[in-house]
């Protein structure tokens, strides 16, 4: 990759954090916050609202990063220590690669092929609904510290409480195994979360360059989580606008905004 490429690289992951913290900045104003809200970005708390709950923020074009952590995450965080094993097997996926980038650009197959065993046990693991759904509540929500998924679309935010998200995902995702794009790469090198038989999110070792070699990506697709939490609400699914800009689902509606007294009113 040439220095400029690196470049382009960085500026855009640059623009996407820019564009994703002033999202939060503005739905921080939405709920009548000063511009030097309280956040916690270790924690997945973009902003936490005036009663004290905290809500993730996503918005991005195209796909929302859930997480990219190193072994040291999985080593160190009990949540994902606690998760039947699944903490061990993303530590696996990173040990699949040697320590060095060189060596592993030396010899991307044989980490590959080596890839293939704990990834097929991660996609076995998930087939357990429990674990499954203990898995999205910790990953999107540190392990329910964070309260709400506030999802910017089409000029608005949408707010979901965390269990309904987890219940509705938990539900709805097919896990399986990715399979070879091309015949000389090998099969099992993700683990998919689909729904109507497209991908929705993916489970994957990010190893395309230096900066960011041994480190495990899980991404979901906008639209397509935007349609899951359209799509696979229960009945009855409760819907109320807390202002022109902000619409509130499900549990939210019963949980969020006490601060704002008589606001359900007008829905």
């Amino acid at each position: 990759m040439s220095p400029g490429r690196r470049g382009g690289t960085a500026d855009q992951a640059r623009s996407y954090r820019q564009r994703g913290h002033d999202d939060a900045l503005q739905f921080a104003q939405c709920l009548g916050l000063d511009a030097d809200y309280r956040n916690d970005k270790q924690a997945k708390k973009d902003v936490i609202d005036p009663s004290g709950d905290a809500h993730s923020v996503k918005s991005g074009r195209k796909k929302w990063q859930i997480f990219l952590y190193r072994r040291s995450r999985f080593e160190n965080d009990d949540g994902f220590q606690a998760l039947n094993g699944i903490g061990s097997l993303l530590i696996h996926c990173i040990d699949a690669f040697p320590p060095r980038y060189q060596d592993y650009r030396g010899n991307e197959r044989a980490a590959k092929e080596r890839l293939r065993t704990p990834m097929r046990e991660l996609k076995d693991r998930f087939q357990r609904r429990a674990l499954l759904r203990a898995f999205l509540m910790k990953s999107i929500f540190n392990g329910g510290e964070v309260n709400y998924l506030t999802v910017k679309h089409e000029d608005r935010f949408h707010i979901y409480h965390n269990q309904d998200v987890v219940q509705m995902m938990g539900e709805a995702f097919v896990v399986e195994n990715s399979v070879a794009s091309k015949a000389e790469d090998p099969p099992e090198q993700k683990v998919l979360f689909k729904c109507d038989g497209n991908n929705v999110g993916e489970l994957e070792m990010r190893n395309d360059s230096q900066n960011h070699y041994g480190e495990v990506r899980f991404n979901m697709i906008k639209d397509r989580c935007v349609n899951l939490l359209r799509n696979y609400a229960p009945d009855p699914f409760q819907t109320a606008c807390y202002s022109k800009d902000v619409v509130v689902y499900g549990k939210a509606v019963r949980t969020f905004g006490n601060w704002k007294q008589g606001w359900k009113k007008d829905s």
